[in-house]
C-alpha cells in the first residue's frame, strides 16, 4: 500500500533556478571560459527578476570548472536586482574558513538589502583527493570531514549571531573584556542558513541546530518507497523536531528539480532521449551508500504540470529549486525558465513575483 503524504507550507510557494555554473569547450557549450559562465549567471538572474521568479541560486565545487567562490557573483548580482532572492546549494563547509566567510557573507547580505539564502553542507563527492587539506583545513584528532564542516558551520553561525570571536589587543579602545566581533553585521542573516540534508536523520539534526532545510534529487538512503514520499518524509521529520526544539522563527524548505519543457525542436535536440530514460527514480550507490535519485521532469509542460503538482515533497516545501543547463547560454534558458512560468509551476501554485 502506498501511503501519500501531502503537506501545506506556511510561506508562499517560490520557485527559483539553481546553477551548476560549468564551462568549458565542449561541443555547443555558450560558456568557454569562467568569465563567461559568471557574466551570463548575472544576465540569467537579472532576466529572471524581471520574469517573476524568486530565487538565484549556485552550487559550489572546487577543483572543477564550475562555480567554486559565490559571494563575488552574488554580491554583483545583488548590485544589479532589487527583489529576487540569492543564494547558494550548497556550500562545502569543509573547505571554509568561518569567519572570513561570516565577513563576505555578511557584507554580501547588505549590499542586497537582505535577500541571501545561504545553503551550506557538509560536503560531497570533490575531484580533490582531499581538497579540504589542499585548502588547510584538516579535522582534529578524533574528528571526522563531516564533523569538520558541522564545526566550521557552527563557528560561522556563531560569528554572524553578532557574538564576540577575538580578544581584543591593546589597542582595541574597548575596555573591559569584551570579545570583539566580526564586522561587517547583517541582522537577520542567520535566520537565512539553509542546511543541505541528504537524509532523514540529517533533516532532524538541521531543525535541532536551528536551520532551515535544503534537499536536492538525491537522498543516502532507500526504504523502498518513491523519491517524493521519502523526502516528504523527510520534511514531515524536520518540521516535527523543528516544533519541538523551540526555535524563535518559522523555517523554510526547498527541494530541486531537474523541470525541462520541450516545447520545440531545439529542446527535443537537446532532451528528446533524456525524457524517456530519466522518467524514473534510480536507486545506486554514492559515496558508500545506497541511495535514491528522483526523476527528471522532462516533456510535455501539461505532462510536467500533472507530474509536479502529484509530488509529495514539491507540494511539501515552499521552494523549488529549478536545475538549469547554464552551457546552453542566457537565451536558452531563460526560454526555458518563461516556458516553467507560464504552462508548470501554477500547477503546483506559484505565482510570479511580479503579480
Amino acid at each position: 500500500m502506498r501511503v501519500v503524504i501531502v503537506m501545506e507550507s506556511t510561506f508562499k510557494k517560490r520557485i527559483g533556478f539553481l546553477s551548476f555554473g560549468h564551462y568549458g569547450t565542449s561541443r555547443g557549450s555558450q560558456t568557454a571560459s569562467a568569465g563567461d559562465a559568471l557574466h551570463q549567471a548575472i544576465d540569467l538572474a537579472v532576466a529572471a527578476e524581471e520574469m517573476g521568479i524568486d530565487g538565484a541560486f549556485f552550487r559550489v565545487h572546487h577543483f572543477a570548472r564550475q562555480q567554486a567562490s559565490p559571494f563575488p557573483l552574488m554580491a554583483a548580482i545583488a548590485a544589479r536586482t532589487s527583489r529576487i532572492e540569492i543564494g547558494t546549494g550548497v556550500i562545502d563547509m569543509r573547505y571554509e574558513n568561518p569567519l572570513y566567510m561570516a565577513e563576505q557573507a555578511a557584507a554580501t547580505d547588505l549590499i542586497s538589502d537582505g535577500r541571501l539564502q545561504l545553503g551550506v553542507s557538509r560536503g560531497s563527492p570533490e575531484p580533490a583527493l582531499n581538497g579540504a587539506a589542499d585548502f588547510g583545513h584538516v579535522p582534529l584528532d578524533g574528528e571526522t570531514a563531516a564533523d569538520m564542516a558541522r564545526r566550521h558551520t557552527a563557528a560561522f553561525r556563531h560569528a554572524i549571531s553578532g557574538a564576540g570571536v577575538a580578544q581584543p589587543g591593546e589597542h582595541a579602545y574597548l575596555g573591559g573584556e569584551r570579545l570583539l566581533r566580526i564586522e561587517p553585521q547583517s541582522p537577520g542573516l542567520d535566520e537565512r542558513i539553509w542546511w543541505g540534508a541528504g537524509s532523514r536523520a540529517t533533516a532532524v539534526w538541521a531543525a535541532r541546530q536551528g536551520m532551515n532545510l535544503m534537499s536536492s534529487t538525491l537522498l543516502t538512503e532507500d526504504t523502498g518507497v518513491p523519491f517524493d514520499q521519502l523526502q516528504a518524509e523527510q520534511i514531515q521529520l524536520f518540521r516535527d523536531e523543528w516544533a519541538r526544539s523551540g526555535n524563535g522563527f518559522t523555517p523554510r524548505v526547498s527541494v530541486s528539480r531537474s523541470v525541462i519543457p520541450v516545447v520545440d525542436e531545439v529542446d527535443r535536440m537537446y532532451f528528446g532521449l533524456r525524457s524517456q530514460a530519466d522518467s524514473h527514480d534510480q536507486v545506486g550507490m554514492i559515496d558508500g551508500f545506497l541511495s535514491r535519485f528522483g526523476k527528471n521532469y522532462v516533456g510535455d509542460p501539461s505532462d510536467i504540470a500533472s507530474e509536479l503538482a502529484a509530488d509529495a515533497a514539491v507540494q511539501a516545501a515552499d521552494t523549488l529549486m529549478l536545475t538549469v543547463p547554464n552551457q546552453l547560454g542566457v537565451a536558452y534558458n531563460v526560454k526555458m525558465l518563461e516556458n516553467i512560468a507560464r504552462h508548470i509551476a501554477p500547477a503546483i501554485g506559484w505565482v510570479p513575483a511580479t503579480a
